[in-house]
């Protein structure tokens, strides 16, 4: 469920992106600083715009490195860090530890045992300083779970506990923006959740896997619009809230990623399944 809340690159500017790329890049060191290569593999989009977003609206002291990569090994680029870079990454962490076990506990996936294993010294030094977090998240995602094993087939029902867990990992500070970044959090969490089952179905279809669209999508003629009026709700939702945020800072790239970033993968799998290029 993970790079779905990413940036539409064609249709932002050149300043942007380097500044976009420059805090994904500060993401990436701290995630191989404090678990290696594999911490690295677990970087996510959707991290990047939660750094951008808290950056945005308190605008704290950033750090600017010229640094060395894997992915650009000969020539020096630029990486921010700040506060929320190191918040974002035990975020990251977080989610993907949970998602490993619950990859290995559902299907018995044995590469996602090894890569739970492999994060669990990390993930008890993230328990001591977000252990509400981690319990949140671990008790919804355990609620997902137990409802995927009986077929639940409400959609906003399920949907809603993955926002659940977004709304919580949002909410940075208890301040009189928590309720904001809580909302924000939630439905972007529930597009995150019916664009990972939307993008998914077939092959889910095919496994035998679950997932709450499979009767849609074989029955619905309309499967694909009525799942982007459905989409299109959850977002109108989160960019209403954002909206109400005094945010300047890096403004013109949360609002790249809201009105149309996040619509890039949607498009890109409803042009494959109707066979367009």
């Amino acid at each position: 469920m993970f790079g779905y809340i990413a940036i539409n690159k064609a249709e932002m500017k050149f300043k942007d992106y380097d500044i976009y790329h420059a805090y994904y890049c500060g993401l990436c060191k701290c995630l191989r600083e404090c678990c290696g290569i594999r911490g690295q593999l677990t970087l996510s989009y959707d991290m990047t715009f939660l750094i951008i977003l808290l950056t945005g609206l308190y605008e704290p002291e950033t750090k600017r490195e010229s640094v060395h990569c894997i992915a650009h090994p000969f020539k020096k680029h630029i990486a921010y860090r700040n506060e929320f870079t190191e918040y974002a990454a035990a975020v990251n962490l977080i989610l993907t530890y949970y998602k490993y076990r619950d990859d290995w506990n559902d299907e018995g996936r044995r590469k996602s045992y090894i890569a739970a294993r492999l994060l669990h010294s990390r993930m008890k030094k993230i328990r001591r300083k977000y252990s509400q977090k981690i319990a949140k998240t671990a008790a919804e995602l355990k609620k997902i779970s137990l409802l995927e094993q009986k077929d639940e087939q409400n959609i906003d029902v399920m949907a809603g506990l993955f926002g659940n867990i977004m709304a919580e990992l949002f909410a940075y500070r208890q301040d009189e923006w928590e309720p904001s970044l809580r909302k924000i959090g939630f439905f972007l969490g529930k597009f995150i959740y019916l664009m990972d089952a939307y993008e998914d179905v077939e092959d889910d279809i095919r496994s035998g896997n679950y997932n709450p669209f499979k009767d849609a999508f074989q029955n619905d003629k309309d499967f694909a619009e009525h799942c982007r009026q459905l989409l299109t709700l959850m977002m109108a939702e989160c960019s209403r809230e954002f909206e109400k945020m005094p945010i300047l800072l890096h403004a013109d790239i949360l609002r790249n990623i809201l009105y149309s970033g996040v619509w890039c993968r949607y498009t890109q799998v409803t042009n494959q399944r109707s066979g367009q290029d």
